[in-house]
């Protein structure tokens, strides 16, 4: 059975994410030294020592979540058959896989990160979850809409969040309820993420992407655009610059890795958010989800 790890996305941070790692492996406290030094203010202090509305910033959340996966793959030294991300997680996947450095691929996440909340500045919007319906039906619902709301990310059968302006978002919630979703539950979020909302952090990240320089990984990553396995380093750039306005489809990024072999999959770095997505997914993976050493 194949082996693949999966990283998590924005909104796993927890107050002292980490912090077993610096305390002891040599080895990741330099990382951490070095991401301080990388962002110029030390994001190890709110990490561990900081309050949960602290983690939340979003210029410290990208970056802190993606430290604490991707120094935990480090210190685990592992060796994937395929990663895969959700959302800002597959930043972490690039780097577990070889794709990019740690350097280069924390300082692409803190510039995501100020992208990002600009675009939320510029255009307010919202996201919501809507339980209980099927994929085609919230698509169909979606485009009938006056203003912007479109499928955002697809986690799991019978789970898609959906994101747009906030009239608009609230206006495909009062609909969905009425076509029989189970809930359809406005998120406490900054902004609408991946949807046409987020095209100014897009460009501004194109350049960045662009020019960092990424290798061919050793191992097939799984891109949330596609929900495909990628190699080459300029369909991975593509495919990471469209990933902000596109959706996540994290649901089929799951099926098509069980159909290529997958059936064990480890989440690394904070919470079990994905651990939980697969096993909706598909009951007979074997999913477990680490989030320090032990």
């Amino acid at each position: 059975m194949k082996k693949a790890y999966v990283f998590p996305g924005q909104g796993a941070q927890f107050p002292g994410m980490g912090k077993e790692l610096y305390d002891n492996v040599p080895s990741a406290k330099e990382l951490f030294e070095t991401a301080n030094s990388v962002l110029g203010f030390r994001i190890t202090d709110i990490m561990f020592g900081g309050t949960a509305e602290e983690l939340k910033q979003t210029n410290v959340t990208q970056p802190a979540v993606f430290l604490h996966s991707v120094i935990l793959a480090h210190a685990l030294d592992i060796r994937p058959d395929a990663t895969a991300g959700h959302s800002l997680g597959e930043f972490s996947a690039l780097v577990a896989a070889g794709a990019l450095s740690f350097e280069d691929g924390l300082r692409l996440v803190s510039k995501r990160a100020e992208a990002m909340q600009k675009a939320c500045e510029m255009q307010p919007g919202t996201m919501a979850a809507i339980l209980g319906l099927d994929d085609e039906l919230i698509e169909r619902t979606c485009a009938e809409i006056d203003g912007v709301v479109v499928p955002a990310n697809y986690n799991c059968p019978g789970q898609l969040v959906i994101s747009g302006s906030v009239d608009a978002v609230n206006t495909a919630c009062e609909r969905l309820k009425a076509a029989g979703a189970r809930r359809a539950l406005v998120l406490p979020v900054g902004g609408a993420f991946h949807s046409p909302l987020m095209e100014p952090a897009r460009q501004e990240l194109e350049k960045a992407i662009s020019e960092a320089p990424f290798r061919a990984p050793a191992c097939p990553i799984y891109q949330n655009v596609d929900a495909k396995p990628h190699t080459d380093p300029e369909e991975i750039k593509n495919n990471l610059i469209a990933q902000l306005t596109a959706p996540v489809r994290w649901t089929y990024i799951v099926r098509n890795m069980i159909a290529d072999g997958f059936g064990d999959f480890t989440e690394l770095g904070p919470g079990s958010v994905l651990q939980g997505l697969i096993k909706k997914t598909n009951t007979e993976a074997v999913v477990t989800s680490r989030d320090n050493l032990q």
